[in-house]
C-alpha cells in the first residue's frame, strides 16, 4: 500500500497550477475589460473599481439611471428576501425586476458594441469569454442604445 503522503507533492503541485492559470485568467480578463472600456471612450482604469465599473458599463451601453434603479431594487431584495409572508413577495418580485434589468442590460451591452442576439446569449451563458472577444476581438463602439426598453 503506498502512503498518502508520497501524494503530496503532486497535490501541491496542481493546486499551484490551478492558482497560477486563475492569475492568469483573472488577469487577461482585467485587461479585456480595461480595453472595453477604452473602446468606449472612457478611461480604462475605471474597469478596475468594482462598483464603479458597473456604473460605468452603464453608462457605456444603456443608462446610469438603470445603474441606480438596479441597486436600490437588489438591496430592497436582499432586504425583503429575509422577511416573512407578503414582504418575501416584495422581494421575490423585486429579484425578477432585477433580473430584468440585467437581461436587457446585457442585451444593450452586445448592441452598443454592435453584435446581435446571439452575441447577448454568449455574454449571458459565457460571458468571460465573450468579454476577452469584445475586448482583444476588432469590436467597435457603437454607442449607447437608450431608444426605449429593448
Amino acid at each position: 500500500m503506498i502512503p498518502v503522503y508520497d501524494f503530496m507533492p503532486i497535490f501541491a503541485a496542481a493546486i499551484g497550477a490551478v492558482l497560477v492559470l486563475a492569475v492568469i485568467w483573472y488577469i487577461l480578463q482585467a485587461i479585456a475589460y480595461w480595453k472595453i472600456f477604452t473602446k468606449a471612450g472612457e478611461p480604462g482604469w475605471k474597469s478596475l473599481i468594482p462598483i464603479y465599473n458597473l456604473y460605468t458599463q452603464y453608462k457605456i451601453t444603456w443608462d446610469t439611471h438603470m445603474y441606480w434603479l438596479l441597486l436600490i431594487c437588489s438591496g430592497l431584495a436582499v432586504y425583503f428576501n429575509g422577511s416573512h409572508g407578503f414582504l418575501s413577495c416584495i422581494g421575490s418580485a423585486l429579484s425578477l425586476v432585477t433580473m430584468a434589468i440585467n437581461l436587457i442590460s446585457t442585451w444593450k451591452y452586445s448592441r452598443a458594441f454592435g453584435h446581435g442576439v446571439l452575441f447577448a446569449l454568449g455574454l449571458l451563458l459565457f460571458a468571460p469569454i465573450f468579454q476577452l472577444i469584445l475586448g482583444f476581438g476588432s469590436s467597435e463602439y457603437v454607442g449607447p442604445q437608450t431608444d426605449g426598453w429593448l
